[in-house]
């Protein structure tokens, strides 16, 4: 389904679209996953993405209710279901962190830990080319460099926010400021 320009893998069966603020309730079994040390393949999480072609920018500041291991939001970024990047928070034994999973045919994942547990997370994507960085801030601290990584080279992936909860019953999710914006290629850049 449609809204305001968006396309839902997997639609929530609760979720509205109020004054830029995506609100989501995850289901429960929803997940992004391949094979790597688990053995399964999932991709039933939600995500709601348009289109975008060459270089861009994207950010979204998060507010979870997590309450289960392994429940997660944020941002994705996809090609297809083996070559994607979701980033965001991720809840694990009452702690979130935050987190970058990249997979091209199996899933990797990368964390580091946010013992205060903010309230809100804001997370900033830059593709470059094949190439995505994710950073992150957690409240109103500085932003941190989670992760560089090869994604694809494919002129045109999905974006947008994304969330699930594998283990849990559901939780309750806020999107606010979702931007994404094209970003012309930088000719003086260095190559090498």
């Amino acid at each position: 389904m449609a809204i305001a320009g968006w396309t839902w893998l997997n639609e929530p069966g609760a979720w509205r679209d109020e004054e830029g603020v995506l609100t989501v309730t995850t289901e429960h079994g929803s997940d992004f996953w391949r094979v790597t040390h688990y053995g399964f393949v999932r991709d039933t999480g939600h995500f709601a993405f348009r289109e975008q072609t060459g270089d861009f920018d994207a950010a979204v500041t998060i507010a979870g209710s997590y309450r289960e291991r392994y429940d997660q939001a944020g941002l994705m970024v996809r090609l297809d279901e083996s070559t994607w990047l979701k980033t965001g928070i991720e809840f694990v034994d009452g702690v979130q962190y935050a987190s970058a999973v990249v997979t091209r045919g199996f899933s990797d994942w990368s964390v580091a830990p946010l013992p205060e547990n903010p309230e809100t997370v804001h997370f900033r994507l830059t593709r470059r080319e094949a190439a995505i960085e994710v950073h992150y801030a957690a409240g109103n601290g500085p932003e941190t460099l989670l992760r560089l990584a090869y994604l694809s080279p494919a002129p045109t992936l999905q974006v947008g926010p994304m969330c699930a909860s594998p283990d849990g019953a559901g939780f309750p999710v806020a999107f606010r400021n979702f931007a994404l914006h094209a970003v012309s290629p930088n000719p003086t850049a260095p190559t090498g």
